[in-house]
Parts: structure tokens; sequence; C-alpha cells
């Protein structure tokens, strides 16, 4: 099943940082920016994150919690949040539920071979759960802002 605006958002409970893990569910009644990357510090997914890491107070003060998701370890994440000084949970998916809750694991090509992998996509979700927009196959330049303005575009009255 593919997910589109409109859906409820996939419920979650996962570890992060700091040894506490994360719901959808703590987060009702707030505006979560979702995002899927592929690893901890490869250089598009550095640059994804400090992007997210620099616009955070306007995030923020538009009522929106960014989290980012991987199937990375706990302990890469926490090694990443302190290398780049994240202000955001990472969520641990290691098992992949998450991502193919989400629809984000993938067939990939890179160099003619195959592999499984983590699409690059986020998902903004209201403070009822619902999703309401999706970016799949995200390029890093200028997606963070882009994000910012759907989050401020959701008190916006729908014409």
């Amino acid at each position: 099943m593919s997910l589109e605006n409109g859906n409820k958002a996939p419920a979650f409970d996962l570890p992060t940082d700091g040894g506490e893990t994360l719901s959808l569910k703590s987060l009702k009644g707030k505006t979560v920016v979702l995002y899927f990357y592929p690893k901890d510090s490869t250089p598009g997914c550095t640059t994804e994150a400090k992007d997210f890491r620099d616009l955070h107070k306007k995030f923020s003060d538009a009522g929106a919690v960014i989290v980012g998701a991987s199937k990375d370890s706990i302990k890469r994440h926490e090694n990443f949040i302190a290398k780049n000084d994240l202000p955001f949970r990472l969520l641990s998916d290691e098992d992949g539920v998450l991502c193919e809750a989400y629809g984000v694991w993938i067939l990939k090509k890179l160099y003619g071979r195959e592999y499984m992998g983590i699409e690059r996509a986020t998902f903004l979700i209201d403070g009822k759960g619902v999703i309401r927009n999706i970016w799949h196959k995200v390029k890093v330049k200028g997606h963070a802002e882009e994000v910012l303005e759907a989050v401020k575009g959701l008190d916006s009255p729908v014409s």
C-alpha cells in the first residue's frame, strides 16, 4: 500500500538517542516533519540534517517537530547528533518496520547494481495524525526550506 495525502500516518514507537523512545501518539496535537534518510554521516544525509538543524527554530516557531529516521543504530545516531549539533530526535528503525510502513524501503539502483535501501522522503503529519504532504525521492538542496513553507501553509484556510 502506498501512502497518500489524507491517509492516517502509520503509528510508531521506536528508540531514539539518549535511551528514550518516541511515538507518534506522544506527538499528538503537534505538526510532525518525519524525514527518512539512508545513512548517518554520509554527505547528502549530513547536509539534509544540517539544513533541518539550521531552520529548527523556524520550524519550532511554526509549531512543528522535526524527527529523522533511518536504520542506523542508536550509537550511530548519537555520534551523528553530537558531531552535527542536531537539536531534534532521530529514530532508530534497525528492523525496518517504520521504513516498510511508510513505503520508503525500496529497490535502488547504483552503477548497475540493485539493492534494497531507504528512499530519501519526508512526510508532513498534522496534529491529528493525518499526512498532509509527502515528498518522495528528495533532492537535498532547498528541501528543508520547501518543507518549512508547507508547514507554514498548514494554518492557511483551504480554498
